[in-house]
């Protein structure tokens, strides 16, 4: 399966040359921490990755690396014994299972950033295969130079490829061989073109966050428009029906006063007798007054049905900040217990929220530790942590 070219990546040199060879972050901080320890013996290490070729181009991606047991240093040149060999088979074998050991990494004070030709002799019989890679580093001056093998010859490269992905793997056998390699919390690794890209990374997040937030307020506060709206068409169709009723009551009282004044005659006096014709106009009136008593109660019915419908919704907006406060409550209580358990052998997993300081608060009860968890993983920024990923802790 061919591998896809990172995408985060940070140029050092001239990269023209081929193959192009690209070194994760973990192993170049790996290979700052054995300078660290390097003096008047070297300090080596196997390179652990693989290759890929396409039509244009040829590629070495270097993922890992494995401290040598021991690499003796004569007048010969450099001596891999058989031991280191067997020692680096097994740890290849256990941390980086699918990995190809396609070169060698030397740490050595005093001595020129030069293969000589003794170098080029012990890689050519331990590392025949095209494209292989030597790097040599001052770990005083913290110059290094790379090689590839190629015409029969270890040829130098002008430049790599520093490339930022996560690597379990590295991280596992980093944290396994911590106390062989005689890491300490007072040892920092400085990389500023690292320090920088992170920076980037982490403020590029935030702006996304940020657009998100922004999204989600526009939402809510179309919801609210929205709804502000549907209760004015309410209130202006409820208004019509009052007015559609008082006009109903208005004509039938109107009609019923004409009825009245119709029937009425005139007399000398006298009582009048009530003719047929007036018992039904009384009956008339009668039921014109059931009608009208029959609307205005409709018209209250309509009027209280409303007013429960605003006021349940006015207790529903009121009862949802407190519900919603009582679910973050219940989730932020969730994630302190979940992030309180993520420690097990020296290894902290970053969750959601986490920052140096609140790691450190949660670990040992106070905020002194952020500078030692920093050393500790090469990291020249707090809060340059990712959710996931595994900390060493001091």
């Amino acid at each position: 399966m061919e591998r896809q070219l990172p995408k985060n990546v940070r140029q050092i040199g001239n990269v023209s040359d081929t193959p192009k060879i690209y070194v994760e972050d973990y192993v170049d901080t790996f290979f700052s921490q054995l300078c660290e320890k390097a003096g008047e013996m070297p300090i080596g290490a196997f390179l652990v990755g693989d290759m890929q070729k396409t039509d244009e181009d040829e590629y070495v991606y270097i993922y890992g690396a494995i401290q040598m047991h021991e690499l003796k240093y004569d007048d010969s040149g450099y001596v891999i014994d058989e031991d280191t060999w067997k020692r680096a088979y097994e740890d290849c074998k256990q941390y980086f299972e699918d990995g190809e050991m396609l070169g060698w990494f030397v740490a050595h004070s005093g001595v020129e950033l030069k293969a000589q030709n003794s170098t080029m002799r012990l890689h050519k019989k331990s590392f025949p295969k095209k494209n292989t890679i030597f790097i040599m580093k001052d770990p005083v001056e913290k110059e290094e130079i790379y090689y590839a093998h190629k015409f029969n010859d270890l040829m130098e490269i002008g430049g790599h490829y520093t490339y930022y992905e996560k690597n379990p793997c590295m991280q596992n056998y980093m944290i396994s061989c911590r106390k062989k390699n005689g890491v300490s919390p007072t040892e920092t690794v400085e990389d500023r073109a690292a320090k920088d890209f992170r920076s980037i990374v982490n403020t590029r997040g935030d702006r996304q966050k940020q657009i998100h937030a922004n999204r989600l307020m526009q939402g809510v506060s179309a919801c609210l428009v929205l709804i502000v709206i549907v209760m004015g068409v309410v209130m202006v169709n409820n208004f019509d029906k009052m007015k559609d009723v008082q006009s109903a009551l208005s004509d039938a009282v109107d009609k019923t006063a004409d009825a009245k004044d119709a029937e009425v005659k005139e007399t000398s006096g006298a009582v009048t007798a009530v003719t047929g014709e007036d018992s039904q106009a009384d009956n008339t009136d009668a039921a014109n007054g059931q009608t009208a008593d029959a609307v205005t109660d409709g018209q209250a019915a309509d009027a209280g049905a409303d007013g429960q419908a605003i006021d349940a919704n006015a207790d529903a907006q009121a009862a949802g900040p407190s519900a919603e406060g009582q679910d973050a409550a219940s989730t932020d209580g969730r994630q302190t217990a979940d992030a309180q358990a993520g420690s097990t052998d020296g290894i902290y997993v970053v969750e959601q929220g986490d920052t140096l300081a609140i790691i450190s608060k949660k670990m040992y009860g106070d905020v002194s530790h952020v500078d030692a968890i920093c050393r500790m993983n090469g990291l020249t920024d707090g809060n340059l942590i990712y959710i996931g990923q595994k900390l060493l802790l001091p």
